[in-house]
């Protein structure tokens, strides 16, 4: 169906967006991320669309090949990608979404079509990261948690957002609307040290039964488990890299600590699943 296609087609250009954005290292960075952002928005209203019409989807996608030497290479990609979403829109049944997405996907084009190039560095497998000098062992450290922990931030993004979709409940739409932030906050994060390091990557496809929970009890258990694992990964990175850059260590505690906040919102989520459990009993 068109509106499925659509949809992935949106779930592909937001991400090529954003990879355009960790490449940049002019002030085209931060409008790149304001249109992955933007685009991130029609993916999710399109996602309503499907749920309003009870039409199944997946967040399946096709591979997006990302890896060039000049920004301009790949902002050409991305103004094909929205060209025929433009077109594809005219099938949608929403004539007020047709009109917004039409209206952002032109202007965002507009400006892409303007945007001056730059070198890439994004994908030269240096692996030095700026203003730092990491041992050998420091460095594997952290590229293998770059590529581990961007992924595995895209697969929250997604899960708390197909969790939240299917929500009408204010309190956990709440947490899971900071959960979604605070794992796109550490994508960016992540993403851009990826950049720096030239080891840039898109996140592998998820799998549908990790999105699509039936014991969502069980699943924030799980998820409360592995986000105490994360801590203790941050916690050997940052001692890994603390020899040798203090001010990585200091980011990577910081990070540390935010998971802290993470776990404190799955409980509260825990326990009002429970309590619904049992008032329903």
């Amino acid at each position: 169906m068109m509106l499925n296609r659509i949809m992935i087609q949106t779930h592909e250009v937001w991400l090529e967006v954003l990879m355009a954005a960790f490449m940049s290292k002019t002030s085209h960075k931060q409008r790149l991320f304001y249109f992955s952002d933007i685009l991130f928005r029609h993916f999710t209203w399109l996602e309503h669309e499907h749920i309003i019409k009870n039409i199944p989807y997946t967040y399946d996608r096709d591979a997006i090949p990302i890896k060039v030497a000049q920004l301009q290479h790949i902002l050409q990609d991305i103004i094909s990608r929205l060209q025929k979403i433009e077109k594809a829109l005219l099938t949608l049944t929403n004539p007020d979404l047709t009109a917004r997405m039409q209206s952002d996907i032109g202007y965002i084009r507009s400006v892409l079509e303007h945007m001056e190039d730059e070198e890439v560095s994004a994908f030269d497998m240096k692996r030095v990261y700026p203003e730092s000098d990491l041992s050998e062992e420091a460095r594997d450290a952290l590229t293998l948690f770059l590529f581990e922990e961007t992924y595995k931030e895209y697969e929250l993004i997604l899960i708390y957002n197909y969790l939240k979709a299917h929500s009408n409940d204010a309190f956990l739409n709440r947490i899971f609307q900071i959960l979604i932030d605070e794992s796109f906050f550490h994508l960016r994060s992540f993403g851009e040290m990826a950049a720096k390091m030239g080891i840039l990557a898109v996140p592998r496809t998820v799998m549908k039964e990790l999105y699509q929970i039936d014991d969502v009890v069980q699943f924030l258990h799980d998820g409360i488990k592995e986000e105490l694992a994360a801590k203790e990964e941050c916690k050997k990175l940052s001692e890994a890299v603390g020899k040798d850059s203090a001010s990585l260590a200091q980011f990577f505690d910081f990070i540390n600590q935010q998971e802290n906040y993470h776990i404190a919102l799955m409980n509260d989520a825990l326990h009002y699943y429970k309590e619904q459990k049992e008032a329903h009993a």
